[in-house]
């Protein structure tokens, strides 16, 4: 579920799943990269364009660097939110800044970045398109 929050930060709801866990129903640590993704696409979303959209128009932006540090665990049930901030816009790429918290006691579980860069079709790394830089410089926090 995302909340609307302001065109500067996305803000997404949702609860762990079983399959997000492992044996002792604590959340395996690759899916907070996967929740990160989540946050990431509903704020280009919300900025007026969807990943698809930048695929059909040729873009896509890969993740170049990924960071994440673990302060909690998040388990089984638990309703999580993430928040994404744009945070720096260049050229070629885009830094997104993430922190994950449990909903219900708010308790920070992890603080994440990506930085993503522009490619084209053949995977060489090509400028943001102009509109698309403008609207995220304007997004920057």
């Amino acid at each position: 579920m995302t909340i609307a929050a302001s065109p500067r930060e996305s803000i997404v709801e949702f609860r762990v799943r079983y399959a997000e866990t492992d044996q002792m129903r604590v959340v395996y640590h690759a899916n907070y990269l996967v929740w990160c993704e989540i946050g990431r696409t509903d704020l280009i979303r919300q900025l007026g364009t969807s990943y698809a959209d930048l695929e059909r128009d040729g873009i896509a932006l890969a993740v170049i660097d990924a960071s994440v540090k673990y302060h909690s665990a998040a388990r089984y049930d638990d309703m999580i939110r993430v928040r994404t901030r744009l945070t720096d816009v260049r050229s070629r790429t885009v830094r997104f800044d993430y922190t994950i918290e449990d909903v219900t006691t708010g308790t920070r579980l992890a603080s994440a970045s990506t930085t993503l860069a522009s490619i084209n079709k053949e995977g060489k790394l090509v400028a943001l398109p102009g509109e698309l830089r403008r609207i995220m410089e304007d997004a920057r926090s």
